[in-house]
């Protein structure tokens, strides 16, 4: 099949997923009591959720520069920034495509050598986005692991078989991925498609390693904990903006903690801009943690996800006009 029309034919899955999830989700709000959440919440506090999203927008691409830094240190700070930004608005449009167009541009920025290749080949660029990404993913775990020892008593019975079955299918990702990447070195003297996987394998591996090559390793690790501290900040804030409405007034700072892994774990499904998949899970959550009804927990998870949404609209579009009009 024809790669044009695969990605049409994925995205139109999708984003038929993203309707249905939708669908369910207005389905079970009260539609006076959400109106009359949205005319008493404390927007002063949704305002300051969409500033700090913005913010830290930058801060994730600063972050990147620093693993980008070893393989090419011509690449500025303010191209990364706005790659990332710009990749906030693909994502919108079709789920994981932001992630292509980050490496697109930066790849494209990236200086030439000598022997007119540039320093930051694609699969390098890759290597890097994924070390960046496995940093998250385990600061997630560990986010993940002091949140149900939280709720273990809660949430136990309905973990059990979903975690088993988890737990099965990354064992079997991670062996079938080793095994490709040991046949893919043991074929490489064949040369063709095997040869091109290893090469490509390698330029992965040579980005993931620059995590160990960083000048100034305790800024990477203060720009993590920033980052994951902006991810609580923003759903502490919405929390607080509801503090005075039934029932979210025995919501604390500690329920904001939870409410924000939940809805980073919703990132692995591939819905465009997660409509249908945050709040689904986090209105889940919150009749299953705090007793707060489906349809009142849709208050929470529309707030919240939509000053998000706007963060990444807006700092992508301004991303994509500097970097398109004033970075040429």
């Amino acid at each position: 099949m024809d790669n044009k029309v695969k990605n049409i034919l994925q995205s139109l899955f999708w984003t038929a997923v993203a309707a249905v999830l939708v669908w369910f989700c207005v389905k079970a709000i009260d539609w006076k009591e959400f109106l009359a959440a949205l005319r008493t919440c404390k927007w002063i506090y949704v305002a300051l959720s969409f500033v700090v999203g913005c913010i830290f927008i930058a801060v994730r691409g600063l972050r990147w520069h620093m693993l980008i830094k070893p393989l090419d240190p011509t690449i500025t700070k303010t191209d990364v920034v706005n790659a990332y930004g710009i990749g906030f608005i693909a994502n919108l449009v079709l789920p994981k495509l932001g992630e292509a167009i980050k490496i697109g541009y930066i790849v494209k920025d990236s200086g030439k050598g000598a022997d007119g290749k540039r320093h930051l080949t694609v699969d390098a660029a890759i290597g890097t986005y994924l070390a960046e990404k496995a940093v998250d993913a385990i600061v997630l775990v560990i986010c993940a692991v002091i949140f149900l020892a939280g709720s273990w008593g809660i949430m136990k019975d309905n973990l059990q078989i979903g975690g088993g079955v988890m737990t099965w299918t990354l064992v079997a990702g991670i062996a079938l991925s080793a095994a490709f990447i040991l046949l893919c070195r043991k074929m490489q003297d064949r040369g063709g498609i095997w040869e091109k996987a290893w090469i490509f394998i390698c330029g992965i591996g040579r980005g993931l390693t620059t995590i160990g090559k960083l000048e100034r390793p305790w800024l990477f690790i203060l720009y993590t904990v920033s980052i994951w501290g902006s991810f609580w900040l923003t759903s502490a804030l919405i929390v607080w903006a509801l503090n005075d409405i039934e029932p979210f007034t025995a919501l604390t700072s500690a329920d904001a903690f939870g409410l924000m892994v939940t809805g980073s774990i919703t990132t692995i499904i591939p819905v465009p801009g997660g409509f249908g998949a945050y709040h689904g899970a986090v209105a889940t959550v919150m009749q299953a943690l705090y007793d707060i009804p489906i349809g009142s927990g849709m208050i929470y998870a529309t707030l919240n996800h939509e000053a998000q949404l706007l963060a990444q609209a807006v700092t992508g579009l301004w991303c994509y006009i500097h970097q398109t009009f004033f970075r040429k």
